[in-house]
């Protein structure tokens, strides 16, 4: 789907949805096999939760005193918090409500990172503005620098501190308020798009990559991005 919101293929945009639309009522349609819930409670289940979480757009007058999109947001986590902690008080010995609780594993690494991020610093275990994640990230520079260094590749302390520069660099991302997810999607298309710029160049040129030099190409993906090959706007 996401794909095809970036190419701009409404038809492909369409059928995707279609094909999202028949996993929830597929599933749906197994649980009301199993007498559990309808594809009805799944729509009546999403409303109430809209409901109960937004009262600045639902609830009567003086249900909520947010004005601001980050105000909205702390309320929406509060309340989501709230619920949590209710459902775990209802349900005995599961353990306490953890702040991080609620951001899915099955996410894309980025994504879920930038949210775990954000979840930690709206209880003020954040890096001190972009300044302070900026610095973060050249510190995590230096110690992949030094594994580099001393040749250890493809190690668990090299995994373990790329891994650390990742998040890093995600929550730089999130402080100066950019998609880590797409932005890494855009710039990995870009790259894609400008390479294959060099091969149609190299192509009328009666060569195949294989058989240019690192100049040549990168001479021709600086004329790709001079070209503005692969920009879209964000």
């Amino acid at each position: 789907m996401l794909d095809a919101l970036e190419r701009g293929d409404v038809a492909g945009h369409k059928e995707e949805l279609g094909d999202l639309l028949m996993q929830v009522v597929f599933h749906a349609a197994l649980r009301q096999a199993e007498q559990a819930f309808t594809v009805d409670d799944v729509v009546t289940s999403i409303v109430d939760k809209l409901v109960r979480r937004h009262p600045h757009v639902f609830g009567p007058p003086g249900a909520s005193d947010a004005k601001t999109s980050g105000e909205v947001l702390t309320q929406w986590e509060q309340i989501k918090a709230a619920e949590k902690a209710a459902a775990k008080a209802a349900a005995a010995g599961e353990g306490p409500v953890r702040t991080l609780a609620g951001v899915p594993r099955g996410l894309p690494a980025l994504a879920r990172a930038q949210k775990l991020g954000s979840k930690a610093g709206r209880v003020g275990f954040d890096w001190g503005g972009w300044q302070g994640s900026l610095a973060k990230v050249r510190e995590e520079v230096t110690e992949v620098e030094e594994l580099a260094r001393a040749g250890q590749v493809a190690t668990p302390s090299t995994h373990h501190e790329i891994g650390d520069l990742l998040f890093a660099v995600v929550n730089l991302a999130r402080k100066l308020e950019v998609d880590a997810e797409a932005a890494l999607t855009d710039a990995s298309t870009r790259f894609a798009r400008r390479f294959e710029f060099i091969e149609d160049r190299l192509r009328e040129r009666g060569r195949a990559p294989a058989e240019s030099n690192l100049d040549e190409m990168d001479a021709l993906w600086n004329d790709a991005k001079a070209a503005g090959v692969g920009v879209t706007e964000p």
